[in-house]
């Protein structure tokens, strides 16, 4: 990793002060770090060697910010703006973006909120003389605003930006020429339609693997040692997601943007359980500051991810053959695709699943013979719009050749049912696969076209289980209660641990699902597949058809089966304890284990207005022990 600004400091310092100083390195130094700051936005998002292109980068912009704090006074009369100044600030957090997006270093994220909050609290770029500065003024926010969300500061941050974009935008109506006007409008109605979306309702607890609800990893129940093992861990991933009108930020759609929080541990670890969920407010009084632990170094490192947004196919396989052949030999690919998808003009539906595989051979890159009829169309998904079938559709068989490293598909679609057809004829390793039902019913929670409005009940089950089993049930948490949703999270808990422990003592477990639960965060969402499946099949309006419920291959053990005693108990727990227990298809002699008599009438206390719910984390103190602004 590049060095940082702090890191690269002491270095400048001799070349910024001494009595040869002028005006005129400083000019000279700002336009060199303005074409390395450019170099380094255009390098493609990939490979793990750091571009010296970042070590270059902070080093101009480390000497500009001393220089500026060093002769400030000279600087300003020899034409220094103070939103120049802002840029400087902004630029530096932008490469620690740049760094967190290449790395997946959330300790990144935290920094870059340093330098932006700081260009916010100082009005940087509230400088009406310059015509530019609308512009800089509003990607400078919107780059603000994907950090402060990205870093669940929502308490206050982030509906200060919120604002302040409004405000700006309305400001800026004369001063904007009328076709860059409606593209700023157009951004600002897909950031408040994202968020809408991320209401805080999906907020109550992290999204990310966070020791202060979920168990550490020495405290999960683990396969026996008797079982033979090969320790693989998740080391790299592809988030890709497409739908047409979907609500999205810049190029994170909200399904994308759930799963790669998902995929990462909480940055402050095991201090965020001491501290993290302090009653004080964001504005770093009586605030523990979080920058003095950003990350416990008894944390695994995050694994790589890479977003597409949109890509051709061409792109998409280029970017995927990369990953893998980078891979680690001990490492796991995630692969997520949610995609719109495309049956095909043969009729394919779930149960058809034989006629895809035998008509293989003809998607197959190593065949000789490939016909175009449209009676033998395969279902395919979209990766952008559909004028071009050719570079923007991906076929399952697509991904064959890749299966020759581990690898771990999660479909979020209406065909993801084809992909079965990879089971079996894998190149080399056995894919793990979690695949999202083929329809989406209005009447179980989520509309047809949820997708446009609240993100994939699929995903959402599998970032945010617990939200998405009370969007279900037909709460939508405005009136949630604290303290009883705290309580629920224990019993979901409860429940995805007896999975656990119930898999692993399976004799019938194949190994690849061996592999997974050794991997704390793919074991997270193989339980919660779980608990989708069970809660969609026990369900009422979708209990027994199959178009609505979720599948996986290779196949898990009966013993998690939605249809099993454990299953059934688990979900009556849950259920009973939000009053909904009629709303799902229980067997008769379905028992309540290890409940409390007191947890199956805790409804009403779901009357109480939510007050004091916790953020993931609070905004810190924005001072720095290395920087000063």
């Amino acid at each position: 990793m590049a060095a940082s600004p702090q890191q690269q400091g002491q270095g400048a310092q001799g070349g910024s002060g001494g009595g040869g100083w002028s005006p005129e390195q400083f000019w000279s130094l700002l336009d060199k770090a303005d074409r390395r700051f450019a170099r380094v936005r255009d390098l493609p998002l990939l490979g793990r060697q750091e571009p010296d292109a970042f070590a270059k980068a902070f080093r101009a912009y480390t000497q500009l910010w001393r220089m500026q704090q060093e002769h400030r006074h000279r600087l300003l009369d020899a034409g220094l703006r103070r939103w120049q100044v802002g840029e400087i600030a902004a630029r530096i957090a932008h490469l620690y973006y740049a760094q967190y997006q290449r790395t997946a270093d959330t300790a990144l994220l935290s920094e870059a909120f340093v330098f932006y909050h700081a260009v916010l609290d100082r009005a940087y770029f509230v400088d009406a003389d310059h015509h530019l500065t609308p512009a800089k003024h509003f990607r400078f926010l919107a780059r603000f605003l994907l950090v402060a969300l990205l870093l669940a500061r929502r308490a206050h941050t982030v509906p200060r930006l919120a604002a302040d974009i409004r405000a700006l935008l309305e400001d800026s109506k004369k001063s904007f020429q009328e076709a860059e006007y409606k593209e700023w409008k157009h951004v600002v109605q897909e950031i408040f339609r994202f968020l809408r979306a991320d209401s805080p309702f999906m907020n109550l607890r992290p999204l990310r693997y966070s020791y202060a609800f979920d168990l550490p990893p020495d405290k999960l129940p683990m396969v026996p040692p008797t079982v033979k093992k090969r320790g693989l861990v998740l080391s790299d991933a592809i988030l890709c997601s497409y739908y047409p009108n979907e609500v999205k930020f810049t190029d994170l759609s909200i399904d994308v943007f759930r799963m790669l929080q998902c995929l990462e541990w909480e940055p402050c670890g095991s201090f965020a359980l001491n501290n993290g969920y302090s009653a004080h407010d964001e504005s770093g009084q009586n605030q523990p500051n979080l920058l003095k632990d950003l990350r416990d170094a008894a944390l695994p490192p995050n694994p790589l991810k890479t977003i597409l947004n949109r890509p051709s196919v061409t792109h998409f396989l280029t970017v995927l053959a990369t990953k893998c052949e980078e891979l680690p030999s001990n490492g796991i690919m995630l692969i997520y695709l949610s995609l719109a998808g495309e049956t095909g003009t043969s009729g394919c539906c779930p149960d058809t699943g034989e006629k895809i595989m035998s008509n293989f051979s003809k998607f197959d890159i190593s065949s000789t013979s490939h016909t175009s009829s449209k009676e033998d169309k395969e279902p395919c998904l979209w990766l952008g719009c559909r004028e071009t079938e050719g570079s923007n559709c991906i076929y399952p068989g697509d991904l064959i050749p890749f299966t020759r490293k581990p690898l771990f598909l999660v479909i979020d679609s209406c065909i993801s049912y084809a992909f079965k057809s990879i089971h079996g004829i894998e190149r080399g390793e056995t894919a793990a696969m979690l695949l999202s039902p083929s329809s989406r019913s209005s009447a179980a929670g989520f509309s047809g076209d949820s997708t446009r409005h609240t993100g994939s009940q699929f995903s959402m089950f599998l970032t945010a289980p617990l939200q998405a089993f009370c969007l279900l049930i037909g709460n939508s948490g405005t009136d949630i209660n604290r303290d009883a949703y705290n309580k629920a999270e224990e019993l979901l808990s409860l429940s995805l641990n007896e999975w656990a422990t119930t898999l692993v003592a399976s004799s019938s477990l194949h190994p690849v699902w061996v592999e997974v639960l050794g991997d704390p965060l793919l074991r997270r969402l193989l339980l919660r597949f779980i608990f989708c499946r069970a809660t969609l099949s026990l369900f009422k309006p979708t209990s027994g058809k199959a178009e609505f419920l979720p599948t996986c291959m290779p196949p898990l053990p009966e013993s998690v089966d939605a249809e099993s005693m454990l299953s059934q108990s688990c979900m009556m727990r849950l259920a009973s304890y939000f009053g909904a227990a009629s709303q799902f298809a229980f067997a008769e002699i379905t028992t309540w284990p290890d409940a409390d008599a007191e947890e199956a009438g805790v409804t009403s206390s779901y009357g109480s207005a939510n007050k004091d719910v916790p953020e993931t984390a609070r905004d810190s103190d924005i001072s720095h022990s290395a920087t000063s602004f």
